[in-house]
């Protein structure tokens, strides 16, 4: 059975919620009826068969052809079965997803893992501000999954977030880590201004030093042992975050300023 595939067939003017196209809720539908289901655009509704072309059969493993940026909350709240984009995604990526898997072979807008709770969310290009982070109210980002990023994310990477695993392969930008409550953040490339501010606890992982705020406590060169544990944890995932294997560290703990029991470990070879 062929993968249930939606290609965009129009140039959207306004932002599509892409949100009802989630394997949990299309399970059983015929194509017919899938088509005949509407998606907010704007300030109106659209049927789906109006922006895209529908083929195929199996639900639980969509296809979204031809993306666009202005495709938000593909894979918002699903549970099972996995979405593969193929182009850009718009924001709110996996938005409150809470399992199952999303593969974008392109970049991914604002948001996105905002309120995963678990599952896989992979990224093969650049994010924008906000991934992982807490919605504006909300006071959890990120509580569970993994993410795994191909390229560089925006600002405020891994605000407020709560659990789970966040692997960033390029650059991240400023504020990384903010309001972080727990969890694992790596990033390979270089980091903004105020790495860790306001950090109450978690982990942020690094390959090279950061510009650090007088808030955060250098704790000195340690070999952790539990690193190797959390390294052979990351054996599995495509990424190249599973061919380190040092755990030797240059520590820092902090905010001290807002209880600082986070801490900042940048690997030494």
């Amino acid at each position: 059975m062929s993968a249930l595939t939606f290609t965009l067939k129009i140039e959207p003017k306004q932002r599509i919620d892409l949100s009802p196209l989630i394997p949990d809720a299309l399970a059983g539908k015929s194509a017919g009826e899938i088509g005949s289901l509407t998606l907010a655009c704007g300030k109106r509704n659209i049927r789906v068969d109006e922006a895209f072309a529908i083929s195929g059969e199996d639900s639980q493993n969509i296809v979204i052809e031809n993306s666009h940026a202005k495709l938000d909350y593909i894979g918002s709240q699903m549970k099972t079965g996995a979405i593969t984009v193929k182009g850009n995604a718009g924001s709110f990526l996996g938005f409150q997803m809470r399992g199952g898997s999303i593969a974008v072979h392109g970049n991914a807008d604002a948001y996105a893992a905002s309120g995963l709770s678990g599952g896989l969310i992979h990224i093969h290009g650049n994010t924008g501000d906000f991934l992982a982070a807490a919605i504006t109210g909300d006071r959890k980002g990120m509580k569970g999954g993994i993410v795994i990023v191909t390229g560089n994310a925006g600002d405020r990477v891994g605000d407020q977030m709560r659990r789970g695993i966040l692997l960033i392969e390029g650059n991240a930008g400023q504020y990384c880590a903010s309001r972080m409550l727990a969890g694992t953040i790596g990033v390979l490339g270089e980091v903004g201004a105020y790495a860790g501010y306001g950090m109450r606890r978690g982990t942020l992982l690094l390959t090279r030093q950061p510009g650090l705020h007088a808030t955060i406590q250098d704790c000195g060169m340690h070999t952790l042992p539990y690193l190797s544990l959390m390294m052979k944890s990351f054996a599995a995932l495509p990424s190249k975050f599973a061919k380190i294997e040092t755990n030797r560290v240059q520590r820092y703990a902090g905010d001290i300023a807002n209880d600082g029991k986070g801490e900042i470990l940048v690997l030494t070879g």
